[in-house]
C-alpha cells in the first residue's frame, strides 16, 4: 500500500498530537516495512526525521500559490498531490481530512482524539469551536473509517455527532519507547542536581489550563501544609489560568513548594523519563481527557499515578492508579499522603503499572491501525 499521513503535527507539535503522530508513523514503518509512507506537511522541521526510514517520503506544497497558502493546501489542495503520488489511503492524524478527498479515489481514515471542545465550549474561543466542529463533522461524515483513541471518545462521537458505532474503531495510542528505559538512581540523582530539583517531589505534566485542574493540586497542597510539604514540579505552561494558579499559590504561601520547571531552564525531551522516574507520583486530576498520555508515560516509567475518576482514565491507567474526585481536593490530599506513607502500596502500583502499560506498546498500536487500513481497502 501507498499510505499518506497528515504529518503537520509530527513536524511542528511538541505535545500530545505531535507525539501521537511521530510514534504511530514510526511504529507503522518499522512493523510494516513492505508499505510506502508519504508524510504530507506544510513545512518540514528537524523535530521528526523520516530519513531514518527508507520507506518514508516527505511531500511539501509544490506550486507557489500553495506555498503561500499552506493551510489551504493542507485542508484541500493536497488532494491533487495525493493523486499524483498514487496514494491508496490517507490518514488524517488529528480530527480532519482534506475537503473533497471522498471524490478523489483515495480511501481515508481519521483519528479522533477527543471532543472536549463540545463538552466544554466555554473554555475555548467561540470561533475555534466552530472551526473544530466543522472539520470534525466533515471528517466523521466523509472518512471511510474513524479511529477513536479511547472508548470514551467513541462514545462521544456517537453522542455528539450521531456517528454510526460500526464506523468507529478504538485503537489505543502508545507513547515514546524511551519511557520504558529505566535509569539508575545515580543517573536520576545527577538529573535532579543538574536541574536543581529536590530529592522528593510530586509531578504535574500538561498544559496549564482549567480543564487539567492544576488549581485542584494547589488546594490539596494547601490542606497538607505543615503535614506533608513535598514540593510539586510543574512541566507545562499556560496563560490566564496559569496566572490564576500562581495567585492561589501566593495566597496559600506555597511559593517555595511549587517549581515551574521550564521557567528556570528548558528541559530537553530526552530528559523526560528521568523527570518521571525521579517523582514520587504523577498527579493528574484532570476533569476530562481523550486519553491522558502523561498517565501512560508514568506507567512505563514505573511512577505511581493519582488521577481522576470517570472519563477515559480507567482505560488508560487500569488497576494501577489511585482514583480521586477531581472536584474534591481533600480526596487528592488523602491520596498524596497515602502514597508517601505506604511503601508497599507504592511497590504494588509500580508493578501493576508496568504490566498495564504493555497493553499500549507501539507494536500493538500499529497492529490496530493497520487492521483498520486493511479493512478499509477491502471495502
Amino acid at each position: 500500500m501507498r499510505i499518506a499521513f497528515d504529518a503537520k503535527r509530527a513536524f511542528q507539535n511538541t505535545t500530545g498530537l505531535g507525539n501521537y503522530s511521530r510514534s504511530l508513523i514510526s511504529a507503522l514503518a518499522n512493523r510494516y516495512p513492505e508499505h510506502t509512507y508519504y508524510l504530507f506537511t506544510p513545512r518540514q522541521t528537524t523535530r521528526y526525521k523520516p530519513e531514518d526510514h527508507y520507506n518514508m517520503h516527505v511531500v511539501l506544497p509544490r506550486e507557489q500559490l500553495h506555498k503561500w497558502l499552506r493551510s489551504a493546501w493542507r485542508s484541500k489542495y493536497a488532494v491533487k498531490d495525493l493523486q499524483r503520488q498514487q496514494v491508496d489511503l490517507y490518514h488524517g492524524l488529528s480530527h480532519e481530512i482534506p475537503f473533497g478527498i471522498q471524490h478523489s479515489g483515495v480511501k481515508s481514515v481519521v483519528t479522533m482524539h477527543d471532543l472536549i471542545f463540545e463538552r466544554y465550549p466555554r473554555q475555548y474561543n467561540p470561533i475555534d469551536v466552530r472551526t473544530y466542529r466543522s472539520k470534525a463533522i466533515y471528517a466523521c461524515r466523509h472518512a471511510d473509517q474513524i479511529i477513536a483513541i479511547s472508548q470514551q471518545t467513541k462514545e462521544d462521537l456517537i453522542t455528539f455527532y450521531k456517528t454510526p458505532a460500526e464506523k468507529i474503531t478504538v485503537a489505543y495510542q502508545s507513547c515514546d519507547p524511551v519511557f520504558s528505559i529505566h535509569h539508575s538512581q545515580d543517573e536520576i540523582a545527577g538529573f535532579r542536581t543538574r536541574f536543581h530539583l529536590p530529592a522528593t517531589y510530586f509531578l504535574y505534566v500538561g498544559s496549564v489550563i482549567e480543564r487539567k485542574n492544576l488549581l485542584g493540586i494547589v488546594h490539596a497542597m494547601q490542606q497538607l501544609k505543615g503535614k506533608v510539604d513535598v514540593p510539586l514540579v510543574v512541566l507545562g505552561d499556560g496563560k490566564q489560568y496559569k496566572k490564576k494558579v500562581k495567585t492561589a499559590i501566593t495566597e496559600a504561601g506555597l511559593q517555595q513548594h511549587v517549581i515551574w520547571l521550564n521557567e528556570q531552564t528548558r528541559l530537553p525531551q530526552a530528559a523526560l523519563p528521568l523527570l518521571y522516574q525521579g517523582a514520587q507520583a504523577l498527579l493528574y486530576p484532570s476533569i476530562f481527557e481523550g486519553f491522558g498520555i502523561p498517565i501512560l508515560e508514568a506507567l512505563w516509567s514505573r511512577t505511581p499515578v493519582i488521577t481522576s475518576q470517570g472519563s477515559c482514565f480507567g482505560e488508560t491507567a487500569g488497576d494501577a492508579a489511585i482514583y480521586i474526585d477531581p472536584l474534591r481536593p481533600e480526596t487528592l490530599a488523602a491520596a498524596m499522603q497515602q502514597l508517601l506513607q505506604d511503601q508497599q502500596l507504592v511497590t504494588g502500583m509500580k508493578e501493576k503499572g508496568w504490566i498495564h502499560a504493555h497493553q499500549f506498546t507501539p507494536e500493538r498500536c500499529a497492529e490496530g491501525v493497520m487492521a483498520v487500513y486493511q479493512s478499509v481497502m477491502n471495502q
